[in-house]
């Protein structure tokens, strides 16, 4: 019995640690017109150990995939990646034009000031997954990342 509790107590002490090591930093989602279907989540990931964005999920899309972007000769091509690596200490930054978390069959058009909650699932190398609550405002149709916040506003939820 004392062997099991041990057990279970060291699994939350990990999955606690494990759910504090990434940083995010100014996550925004495009705004949308009313027939468009599709967006992206951007924002800037920082982890303090190696780990992966392996999914995310989202309320207000029917499917979320990781994309990466980019230009072929003259044509823009996007396709699913199946995870972004995040070294430890190194700030990547998902962005329009580059990688980013795409968010499609929306269930409503997504406005400016509107806020979208995000849930991104990380795996950390002993493949144990955990996942962080985000709350992005939506920006303008054709905008770029919103203005910093103050502080402790518009960042990512650690939970």
């Amino acid at each position: 019995m004392k062997k099991l509790i041990i057990t279970a107590l060291l699994s939350l002490t990990a999955t606690a640690w494990a759910q504090a090591i990434v940083q995010v930093d100014g996550a925004w989602v495009r705004g949308t017109v009313a027939s468009q279907k599709a967006s992206g989540a951007f924002m800037k990931l920082t982890a303090s150990a190696p780990v992966r964005l392996v999914a995310a999920q989202a309320s207000v899309a029917g499917v979320v995939e990781i994309h990466q972007m980019e230009m072929d000769k003259d044509v823009m091509k996007m396709r699913e990646v199946p995870a972004i690596e995040l070294p430890a200490g190194r700030t990547v930054e998902l962005k329009p034009g580059g990688l980013h978390v795409m968010l499609m069959d929306l269930k409503q058009p997504l406005k400016a000031g509107d806020m979208v909650a995000l849930t991104l699932v990380f795996e950390d190398a002993a493949k144990q997954r955990f996942t962080q609550a985000v709350t992005a405002p939506v920006t303008a149709l054709g905008a770029g990342a919103p203005a910093p916040m103050p502080h402790g506003h518009g960042h990512g939820h650690k939970h």
